[in-house]
């Protein structure tokens, strides 16, 4: 998060005055408000330096941590992160609030920059995307894979992940026939982890309830099938690590239940996750413990 040019840099309560607002009556200032646990923010950052440095010196950018700096978040009365504020003669002219494609940001800036530089291709309107479907904002982020796509239609990391936010949404049909647009290998891992998660939606929609299935296993532990089926109920729901005790449980205890299922399913989950995600790493661990 620390500024790499003369025209991006942190800002404290203490400089806030004399950085944003004294400047702003010779440059405008973009403050850009952020925490560290924000998602969306940290996707949204890189493109907003990318503008400042694009104007070389026409725009300053500014970036306040609300959490260290929480008394300029009151002053200012910010609410949701990621805020935009761009100052001009010492007060604020205009902003927004969440992530934003490039071409709005620019648009935005355009009746207040002197000199705008021309958009740059392309963009991170992918990071945009995927930062707000991890923060559960699904028609946020189709609306900014449509303008990618627009663009490009062979994106094969935008294709899936469209392809994701539709099944999430359910429109699971849809979502094969997206999927089966994506050419080649170059995202074959991403690719399985999608068709995974459909799999578990499919699945889910023909079982009982979470309740009804833990109510089972309330009154008999040996419930295997019902065990079985809370742990695709609880992937369909996005609760990977409940789904993958239940499914450690069922192998540790029932390890040729339905052929083996346990065990295929606990490595479509780590196929789903990707190596990277701590819950892999732990429960391959135990996976392997369990096994020798």
């Amino acid at each position: 998060m620390n500024a790499n040019t003369p025209y991006i840099f942190d800002v404290s309560t203490a400089e806030f005055d004399q950085l944003v607002l004294e400047n702003s009556f010779h440059k405008p200032v973009l403050v850009d408000f952020w925490a560290e646990w924000c998602a969306p923010c940290k996707a949204l950052m890189p493109m907003l330096a990318q503008i400042a440095e694009s104007y070389q010196g026409e725009l300053l950018l500014a970036k306040v941590d609300c959490d260290a700096e929480q008394d300029l978040t009151m002053r200012f009365g910010i609410r949701s992160l990621p805020t935009v504020v761009l100052f001009k003669d010492g007060k604020p002219v205009d902003g927004f609030a969440g992530a934003q494609p490039e071409s709005a940001i620019r648009e935005m800036l355009s009746a207040h920059v002197a000199e705008p530089a021309p958009a740059a291709p392309g963009g991170d309107l992918l990071e945009i995307a995927t930062a707000l479907h991890s923060e559960g904002q699904l028609e946020q982020a189709e609306a900014t894979l449509k303008q990618l796509l627009s663009e490009d239609n062979q994106n094969g990391a935008a294709l899936i992940l469209f392809a994701r936010c539709l099944a999430e949404r359910g429109e699971l049909g849809e979502a094969e026939l997206v999927l089966g647009s994506v050419k080649g290998d170059e995202h074959k891992q991403a690719l399985a982890a999608a068709r995974a998660q459909i799999t578990f939606l499919r699945q889910s929609s023909d079982l009982p309830s979470a309740a009804e299935l833990q109510a089972r296993l309330a009154s008999d532990a040996a419930d295997h099938t019902a065990r079985y089926q809370l742990a695709i109920v609880q992937l369909a729901a996005q609760q990977h690590g409940e789904a993958l005790t239940n499914l450690l449980q069922l192998f540790t205890h029932a390890r040729d239940y339905e052929g083996g299922l346990p065990h295929k399913t606990l490595l479509q989950v780590f196929e789903l996750l990707g190596n990277s995600h701590p819950l892999v790493s732990e429960y391959r661990r135990k996976l392997y413990q369990a096994l020798y």
